[in-house]
């Protein structure tokens, strides 16, 4: 699902990703701790196509069998909207757009028709718990609903893999633990592969491996 052989990342004369190799099964939760400047944001924004690794002659890079590499950005825009979702540590919702009109977003730059959109939509909600919530606008929802409608937003395209950055690192603890839960829950019932960058320790060792950066590399 996901080979990335040699990967490094400079920002100026800042070597922050010094060769990572990171192999993922489909399927598989992994989390990826660490101390803070250890690099972990920059390989999940790598990872998600968010940002580029410098190329040298052993860089590899694939997503469900495809070379990142190679992509041009319009072909990649198309690869990250329908493969891939994130969710981040502020929900970034749009707040003057309703829950499910903030879901349908990614569908509606896929060119789904707005039926279709909103009907998956409304399945993901209800999944979710929050059938009673969809004509809310995010300052109307708690933030663990707020975290939820951004859970359904990520999986409106149905992506083979998920990228969450410090998913829990907002929320109060009851809210926390919901959202850990719900991830395996999702993993049992939609098949996606996670990749979970966080500080949170209980939500590191629930994962089936949890992978440790250290100074721009993997250790384990």
């Amino acid at each position: 699902m996901i080979t990335a052989k040699d990967i490094h990342k400079y920002y100026g004369n800042l070597h922050v990703l010094k060769g990572v190799d990171l192999d993922i099964k489909h399927g598989e939760i992994v989390s990826i701790v660490g101390a803070s400047g250890a690099g972990k944001t920059t390989l999940l924004q790598i990872l998600g196509t968010l940002d580029k690794p410098e190329i040298t002659s052993d860089t590899e890079f694939q997503l469900n069998n495809t070379n990142i590499n190679v992509l041009n950005e319009k072909a990649l825009a198309k690869f990250r909207n329908e493969q891939i979702g994130f969710i981040f540590q502020f929900h970034q919702l749009l707040p003057e757009f309703t829950a499910l009109e903030n879901v349908c977003i990614p569908a509606f730059i896929k060119k789904t028709n707005k039926q279709d959109a909103e009907k998956r939509a409304k399945e993901l909600l209800d999944f979710l718990g929050l059938s009673h919530r969809y004509d809310h606008k995010p300052n109307e929802l708690s933030g663990g609903e707020q975290q939820r409608v951004a859970v359904a937003r990520a999986l409106i395209n149905n992506p083979k893999i998920i990228f969450a950055d410090e998913p829990s690192g907002n929320l109060d603890a009851e809210s926390a633990e919901n959202l850990h839960k719900l991830f395996f829950q999702l993993r049992d019932e939609f098949g996606q592969t996670f990749v979970i960058v966080t500080h949170n320790e209980e939500l590191a060792n629930m994962a089936d491996r949890k992978l440790t950066m250290v100074d721009g590399k993997i250790i384990n």
